[in-house]
């Protein structure tokens, strides 16, 4: 038998923020960057809805432009690798 969780708790501060605490956070995989979506609903009721925010406008583009290699080389994209003016030896 689960021991019954308790709620957790946090105070408003003046400018109206609030911490989620940790434990919370974790258990949502809440994270900096991410947003939170506040609902009432017609009883009174307030649900928070995560809106995860940290993989960037491109989450869901499957399109990928292979470099080739191992994707640790570098590419000269201005044509200049065969240029000694342009190569980091010194």
């Amino acid at each position: 038998m689960a021991a019954e969780q308790l709620p957790e708790e946090t105070k408003v501060s003046d400018r109206g923020m609030v911490t989620i605490p940790a434990a919370l956070r974790q258990r949502l995989d809440i994270e900096a960057g991410d947003k939170l979506r506040w609902h009432v609903d017609e009883d009174g009721d307030l649900s928070v809805e995560v809106v995860q925010q940290r993989y960037g406008a491109f989450e869901n583009d499957d399109v990928k432009a292979s470099m080739g290699g191992d994707s640790i080389d570098t590419h000269d994209l201005a044509g200049h690798e065969e240029d000694s003016t342009f190569t980091e030896d010194a």
